[in-house]
């Protein structure tokens, strides 16, 4: 329960009681914890439209207000403020209920078991994964993380874009730089790949076999690579702690004669028509700025058209709503697939697109520079080598992925609270090392001798803790968990300097060890929704 939420539902249920309903109501926590654990000003916002008095319109809140157990008691004082005492008994109960539910903690049934597939990285399989990769494939993740346990039926899908140029390309790479091991002059295509993963592939088909494969058609360049790179993808995804329940093959849906039934159903539903030799589909009709090519005057199809019919398929399989997470330069793609869902007969609310923004990789304040197809690209095991899975995963999750990143790589090793990995990890590992010890924590059943507004400040934000996640859901912010674990690390650092845990008071140390093991909880199950491992020692 966020109990500055349910303060302020209160609130505004008690201003409908005296008639009003159309202000804004804002509850904050005062600086001096003397004077409630929350408070307003609204009565001072009412004074013009009441023409009364702050002092006298809180009044008439405070005696009209819809009490309950949270509150214990509320206040006036000039110039109008409402200030709110919540019941300790609430605020200390939440130690025994985390504690007892652990790594349940947080979890709720918002999402109703309806089945929700979630599309991301989906990287053409032509290369290694980058930065950008790393980014998308970390916001995934942590979505499928946080709408589990919510309560949703989560599937994880990757799309291999195996039936399109970029695959012939591939092909051709590796057969160029193959013809370059057995003497021959390579030439490389213009729009080719030409990072060291190309030239490592050749060099094994050249090594593993004395046959000369040089008149071998492009079929089976582009096996040998396709095989070899989707595995080295699936490799270091895993290494980032990134797993899929789907693999599919825009090549199956092709085989499936899905594209065939798409277009046929769209032209069943007057959703396309012929012009200039093209078979075009009226987008414009959904809102895209203009009609869209599904297969163009040479019999090609467009990029748009298998896309199509894989969404169809996904619908087919009975998902209750669709996430696909795509890249920077997509943006404008997003339009035109929605229209193409809705040509179909789909609501488009059931597809959402989320859009990660491009990330600048730092060192020492200058930008480390990056291009696929020269090879020059810093991989995700490039990162994970120079700050470690747990850091790249923790500074992704930071940052909303509609923002472009900075991600610099010296804060990121930095052993210090400038580095908020480390400043909640630190917070983390700090309690492990208290909790290691004793030898045993007892049970308490009732609360008495916590009192001090440090443990009163994490008890409150522990309360939140549900709601975040709950909101991190509805939003697809994963940054929200990041932004709720340094507050609340934050806040222990700052009980730890003030309070002494350990004492020769039996009963004082046993609440003040079920309150900071609470807490270790709470950083323990927010730290795995994003993917990041709980550092027991630091």
């Amino acid at each position: 329960m966020n109990l500055k939420n349910e303060i302020t539902k209160l609130l505004k249920e008690t201003l409908i009681k005296i008639g009003i309903n159309d202000v804004e109501v804002k509850v904050d926590i005062p600086k001096d914890k003397s004077k409630g654990n929350y408070a307003t000003n609204i009565a001072m916002q009412l004074t013009k439209k009441l023409k009364k008095s702050p002092m006298i319109i809180a009044d008439e809140i405070k005696n009209k207000f819809i009490t309950n157990n949270i509150i214990e008691s509320i206040d006036v004082v000039a110039p109008g403020f409402i200030n709110f005492f919540i019941n300790k008994e609430i605020l200390l109960n939440i130690i025994n209920e985390i504690n007892n539910k652990d790594i349940d903690f947080g979890r709720s049934t918002i999402g109703e078991k309806k089945k929700i597939n979630i599309e991301f990285t989906s990287a053409n399989p032509t290369g290694k994964l980058h930065l950008g990769h790393a980014r998308g494939s970390s916001y995934g993740d942590n979505l499928c993380r946080i709408l589990d346990f919510v309560g949703y039926d989560v599937t994880r899908e990757y799309y291999i874009n195996d039936g399109g140029k970029q695959i012939d390309n591939l092909g051709v790479s590796i057969k160029e730089r193959y013809r370059g091991l057995c003497g021959f002059e390579e030439k490389m295509p213009i729009d080719g790949y030409y990072g060291p993963e190309i030239i490592e592939i050749a060099k094994k088909i050249y090594k593993e076999s004395h046959e000369n494969y040089i008149e071998r058609d492009l079929s089976f360049y582009m096996e040998i690579g396709l095989k070899s790179l989707l595995n080295k993808i699936k490799e270091d995804l895993k290494h980032f702690r990134v797993t899929f329940d789907i693999w599919t093959s825009e090549k199956s849906v092709r085989d499936k004669g899905r594209i065939e039934e798409t277009l046929e159903t769209l032209k069943k539903l007057g959703k396309t028509y012929e012009k200039d030799g093209a078979i075009w589909l009226k987008t414009t009709e959904f809102g895209d700025e203009k009609d869209r090519v599904l297969i163009k005057n040479d019999g090609e199809y467009t990029y748009l058209t298998p896309d199509i019919a894989y969404h169809l398929d996904k619908f087919d399989r009975g998902y209750d709503h669709l996430i696909n997470v795509f890249g920077a330069d997509h943006h404008g793609y997003v339009p035109r697939l929605k229209a193409g869902v809705q040509a179909l007969g789909y609501d488009a609310k059931k597809l959402d697109v989320e859009i990660t923004q491009m990330v600048r990789l730092l060192k020492n304040n200058e930008e480390i520079k990056m291009s696929k197809r020269t090879g020059n690209v810093v991989t995700i095991n490039d990162l994970i080598e120079e700050v470690g899975v747990d850091a790249a995963r923790y500074f992704f999750a930071m940052r909303n992925i509609n923002t472009q990143m900075d991600f610099d790589l010296d804060l990121a090793t930095k052993r210090s609270n400038e580095n908020p990995f480390y400043y909640v990890g630190y917070a983390y590992a700090r309690i492990c090392s208290i909790l290691r010890s004793v030898n045993k924590i007892k049970e308490v059943e009732k609360f008495e001798t916590i009192d001090s507004i440090y443990a009163y400040d994490m008890l409150e934000k522990l309360h939140e803790f549900k709601e975040i996640v709950e909101n991190s859901a509805k939003n697809h912010l994963p940054n929200l968990i990041t932004s709720y674990l340094y507050d609340l690390a934050s806040l222990f650092h700052i009980f730890y300097t003030n309070e002494k845990i350990l004492s020769d008071d039996e009963k004082q140390t046993n609440e003040r060890l079920q309150l900071i093991k609470a807490v270790k909880i709470v950083i323990r199950n927010g730290l795995n929704l994003i993917g990041v491992e709980a550092p027991e020692r630091m």
